[in-house]
């Protein structure tokens, strides 16, 4: 018997992509291949009846070319905050085994590097989004300020995280990883955020 979950919060994506990112649009990273830390933050959910509110999840990964040709490496983060079965239930949907948009995902990934219990936070701010892994892992993005202040986004992208919402343009004041053989440190590089909802089986 599957396990009924659903969860919404707030997601983002900060890369290696310089400019706006061409992966939305199923098109190859502008580096060659996209190095990307992804968060989501939880604000409602449950996987059966665990409950899975306000729990933060993290994924850096490596594409070695066009994203939604997958063989991705993958690094999964927990948040240490999560009790047993709180910890069971994310790895399940995240892993992609309980179903949803997340079984998509995971299908692309190669090779998991590690699944981790890290210390993860998830700062939302008006124009602002902060991740960060740990105690030195990070990425900070703003918003790109677009016409009358308002945000820039991106409707209906063939390729999305967050299937049915539209993504807020936004750029990297920083994007710093370092565990597990994927390493970065840059500045001013693509980032995006948005809603983000997801249910299974």
């Amino acid at each position: 018997m599957t396990t009924e979950w659903k969860m919404q919060g707030e997601y983002l994506e900060s890369c290696t992509c310089k400019g706006a990112c061409p992966c939305v649009y199923q098109e190859s990273p502008t580096e060659g291949d996209c190095t990307a830390m992804v968060g989501w933050h939880i604000a409602n959910g449950h996987y059966g009846e665990v409950p899975l509110d306000d729990l933060n999840i993290a994924v850096v990964l490596n594409s070695p070319g066009l994203m939604a040709d997958g063989n991705w490496k993958a690094i999964l983060y927990l948040d240490e905050r999560a009790d047993e079965q709180q910890q069971e239930a994310l790895g399940n949907v995240f892993s992609g085994k309980a179903g949803g948009h997340p079984e998509l995902l995971a299908s692309m990934i190669g090779e998991v590097l590690a699944v981790e219990r890290q210390p993860i936070g998830f700062v939302v701010e008006r124009g602002l989004r902060h991740l960060t892994i740990g105690a030195s892992d990070e990425t900070r993005v703003n918003a790109i300020e677009g016409q009358n202040g308002r945000d820039v986004t991106i409707s209906n992208h063939p390729f999305a995280v967050a299937p049915g919402h539209s993504l807020v343009v936004a750029k990297s004041r920083s994007l710093r990883h370092q565990n597990h053989g994927l390493q970065v440190d840059l500045t001013e590089r693509s980032a995006l955020y948005s809603a983000f909802e997801y249910a299974g089986p």
